[in-house]
């Protein structure tokens, strides 16, 4: 087999592998995880997240995905649990505690002590009648069949139905506490993700200079005033209200069109009912309306009064796009 064959087969096969073991998850959830998502629910403490070896690594994606929608949590390492760190938890918190075997040395040890403590325990472990799964009030089924490596040694298929279980607990609980977009926006300020969710049109609008034309400016008088304001687009304004707007394509269409435009004024060539987004809109609003109508300019408003223009290089300057 060719370098380039072997290495497809490999990712195809890991591909496969993994996505057959996460699909039988779906008929592992019953009662018990219905149970263990309500006790985290109606905690007043946080989750302690703890594991051992790559189930620490999923156990720190895990504790990231709850602390961002709204559930606290926080990682306890397996290993370093019994030389100190036990003080992390306290009295209201629930412990997750990952392992795939439920056997490991470290997890036998930790598990008595937060046994004693009288915390509820819940275990993302395969093997039900481990020690873990024995231990723990609540056991979430993460069996996988056999591991992606060839050898059936590496973490692999295993690791991944840890984290989808992890992160089925993370959405039942977003969707229990009704975390919206704006709870979202708190939490993630941040990067694009976080303009997404937080940065406003007028937020863009204050960057831009404010093109305008009454219906009675002549044409030399709107084309300098596309030119100067730099946006491609002018609105043409009336009583402060927006009622037409023209766009650099518009004026080279009329130069097309008309042999004579001498006499022609900003109302004879606008467009009338332009598309128009609220100034206390999202961004992201803004970005869908001129994909949705193929523009690369919209004008904003608030309470019918004219504040500004939109273009599509300031959403992709942003990062929104």
């Amino acid at each position: 087999m060719k370098l380039q064959e072997k290495i497809l087969t490999a990712a195809k096969e890991t591909i496969s592998t993994e996505a057959k073991a996460i699909a039988n998850l779906e008929h592992l959830i019953d009662e018990e995880f219905v149970e263990a998502v309500e006790t985290i629910y109606n905690s007043t403490g946080r989750v302690i997240v703890t594991g051992i070896g790559k189930s620490a690594v999923i156990g720190n994606k895990i504790v990231a995905t709850l602390n961002s929608t709204g559930t606290p949590a926080v990682f306890m390492h397996a290993g370093d649990a019994i030389h100190g760190d036990l003080g992390t938890i306290q009295k209201e918190d629930v412990v997750l505690c990952i392992s795939k075997s439920g056997n490991s040395p470290e997890i036998k040890v930790l598990v008595p002590f937060i046994k004693n403590f009288n915390n509820t325990l819940i275990a993302i472990t395969g093997d039900k009648s481990s020690f873990l799964g024995q231990a723990a009030d609540f056991v979430l089924n993460s069996y996988v069949e056999k591991e992606a490596c060839p050898n059936n040694l590496a973490p692999t298929t295993s690791t991944t139905a840890q984290l989808v279980i992890g992160d089925a607990v993370a959405i039942c609980l977003l969707k229990l506490r009704g975390f919206s977009r704006k709870d979202f926006a708190k939490y993630h300020p941040g990067g694009s993700l976080g303009k997404k969710l937080y940065l406003r049109v007028s937020d863009i609008t204050s960057q831009n200079q404010k093109p305008r034309v009454s219906p009675e400016s002549n044409i030399t008088e709107v084309i300098l005033e596309i030119s100067e304001k730099m946006l491609g687009v002018t609105p043409v304004i009336e009583n402060n209200e927006i009622i037409g707007i023209i766009t650099d394509g518009d004026i080279r269409r009329m130069l097309k069109n008309n042999e004579e435009i001498k006499g022609l004024t900003a109302k004879d060539i606008m467009s009338a009912n332009p598309k128009i987004i609220s100034h206390n809109a999202l961004a992201v609003d803004a970005l869908e309306i001129i994909q949705e109508n193929k523009i690369s300019q919209l004008l904003a408003a608030e309470n019918g009064r004219y504040t500004g223009v939109v273009h599509l290089h300031n959403l992709i300057r942003e990062g929104i796009l």
